[in-house]
């Protein structure tokens, strides 16, 4: 290449993109980002293309989950910027690595406001949200940007980063030695952290000092890919430990040391619990009583030093990389140190029983028309057959009955809605899933949380993706026999009684099911996992089936209704 030819700036971020090892694009085309998707397309990125920017930045967040790497979303600007805007937050407060990139409108028109095309100042919008947020304003700076952005979203905590990138700039023109010489490759991205020795001494004292001592294991310690040593940690401990609902099958959910089943017991008894990539937000009640033992202990494993004593005071803080950390612990203990009292494994261990007693109790029920156990049993029984499967869940009763019914065996092979508790989650975090792995995906999914995304079918049904999407159909959000008492318009919670969904995905060449039975629905199943193939299995749920919001009813306050015609 001589110094008389050119290149652009939408060369060089696809350049930027491919230096650093990104393979795949997640987003949505249009002004001015068009042609930057076929660029990178022709250079050897996949492109995956969505019918909502929401989808494809969940896919981009759930991507980075699963790799361990940023994933990249890409949007237009404006409207397709704050759709994604959605989803990159949501990777934020998960602590999913993603970068957005997004075209905007020229800056000499936004900063005086006079009418560009979708006019937005969108760094602004963008910072209150995210992890960071970068512009570009030179293309002898992509290079700059692209690097920033990309070890700011996977270093230290990771979470979302935007890049704005004005359409001048992707169509500005340079020498192209000077273009290339501007690039680079990160080293090092995430760098481990390590903890002090005194902070690894405090807490293993804490914990050998326990009398009835509980390890928390959320996503954090999923993400963190340090399975062996923390495999190792309580095995040789003899810990009970709780896996968050995205930690499952980090230690196989049939581990004798598993207290899944006796969490409430486990919380309210504890009185040395140590967080392994956990947070006490309000999935852990806050670390407060009546949930927790108000004399409890804590110990947290986190990087991000600022989200130690947050809720309640943390005894013993271990600054640093889960695995680096978790090493250290094992590392640094003396042979028998850390010990579990029979009394606590007992207790434990008879709580479990009879909680896996009656929910066996649940599960072999058979009523007709199908309840959630039912319905959840089959599933169930399939993936067990097919341990490799990843599974994606959201809904209000799909989500919290299938956490507790659906075991995991294998790290990072559910994914779900995470820390805000979104729904519309799962056809992006699907596709991610099928388009990363190449494995087969199931979604279990409610009939009300798939209507966030279900258009997402199509882009499944395009890329022929092995992805089996299953709905719990009972009609309703929560449930569908809601009443209107005053007038024939639905309630607020009813959806289409009986819709059949299965002829959505029928009409983008995938392979429908409707069943209505558990047997049915292990048969449907069975087949669609094993043909590799897009398919949907819409499974009639008895209507009445459902509780309001789930395991969250004490968030939803209750309010009188007026009758109609009531004043004030």
């Amino acid at each position: 290449m001589t110094s008389a030819e050119l290149t652009d700036g939408a060369h060089l971020v696809v350049d930027a993109l491919t230096l650093n090892g990104v393979d795949t694009l997640y987003g949505l085309v249009g002004i001015p980002v068009t042609d930057l998707a076929r660029l990178a397309q022709a250079s050897g990125i996949r492109f995956i293309g969505f019918r909502h920017e929401s989808s494809a930045g969940r896919a981009a967040a759930a991507a980075g989950f699963l790799t361990g790497r940023p994933g990249v979303s890409l949007t237009v600007s404006a409207p397709g910027f704050l759709n994604g805007l959605v989803a990159l937050a949501e990777a934020t407060t998960n602590c999913f690595p993603v970068v957005q990139i997004s075209g905007s409108s020229e800056r000499h028109i936004v900063d005086l406001k006079q009418g560009d095309y979708e006019e937005l100042d969108q760094l602004a919008a963008a910072r209150p949200f995210v992890k960071a947020a970068y512009r570009v304003s030179r293309a002898q700076d992509i290079g700059r940007g692209v690097a920033r952005a990309l070890r700011t979203a996977v270093s230290g905590r990771p979470g979302g980063v935007y890049l704005d990138i004005p359409a001048a700039v992707l169509g500005e023109t340079l020498d192209a030695d000077r273009g290339a010489a501007s690039l680079w490759r990160l080293v090092d991205p995430a760098p481990r952290q390590l903890p002090a020795p005194e902070a690894v001494d405090r807490a293993i004292e804490l914990l050998a000092g326990a009398e009835r001592p509980l390890v928390v294991l959320g996503k954090g310690a999923a993400y963190a890919r340090a399975d062996e040593v923390i495999r190792e940690f309580v095995d040789t401990t003899g810990l009970p430990f709780l896996p968050m609902s995205m930690a499952k099958g980090l230690i196989p959910d049939d581990h004798p040391q598993s207290v899944a089943a006796a969490r409430s017991l486990a919380l309210k008894r504890a009185d040395v619990v140590l967080l392994v990539g956990a947070r006490l937000n309000w999935l852990l009640g806050h670390g407060e009583p009546p949930q927790w033992n108000p004399d409890a202990k804590f110990l947290q494993i986190d990087i991000e030093p600022t989200e130690l004593d947050s809720n309640q005071p943390i005894a013993a803080p271990l600054v640093g990389d889960i695995g680096s950390v978790v090493g250290a612990l094992v590392e640094r203990m003396k042979p028998g140190q850390i010990t579990v009292a029979e009394a606590w494994r007992r207790e434990l261990a008879e709580r479990t029983e009879q909680n896996t007693a009656k929910m066996a109790e649940r599960l072999a029920a058979d009523p007709h028309p199908m309840q959630f156990y039912g319905a959840l049993r089959a599933i169930r029984d399939v993936l067990r057959a097919h341990p490799h499967t990843y599974l994606v869940n959201e809904g209000a009763n799909a989500l919290d009955f299938a956490r507790n019914v659906i075991d995991m065996q294998v790290p990072r092979h559910r994914l779900d809605s995470g820390t805000w508790g979104v729904m519309g989650v799962g056809m992006g975090y699907a596709i991610a899933a099928a388009v990363e792995t190449g494995r087969p995906v199931v979604a279990v999914e409610g009939d009300s949380a798939f209507g966030f995304s279900g258009m997402e079918l199509e882009t499944i049904c395009r890329y022929g993706l092995p992805v089996v999407v299953v709905i719990l159909n009972n009609g309703g959000v929560y449930r569908g026999d809601g009443v209107n008492p005053a007038s024939a318009d639905p309630s607020p919670t009813t959806l289409s009684p009986m819709a059949r969904h299965e002829k959505l995905i029928e009409a983008f060449g995938g392979r429908g099911y409707h069943v209505e039975s558990p047997v049915e629905l292990a048969s449907a199943l069975t087949e669609a996992l094993e043909s590799g193939r897009p398919a949907l299995i819409d499974c009639h749920i008895d209507p009445t089936a459902g509780t309001e919001s789930g395991h969250l009813t004490n968030l939803n306050p209750s309010v009188a209704v007026r009758p109609s015609g009531t004043g004030e």
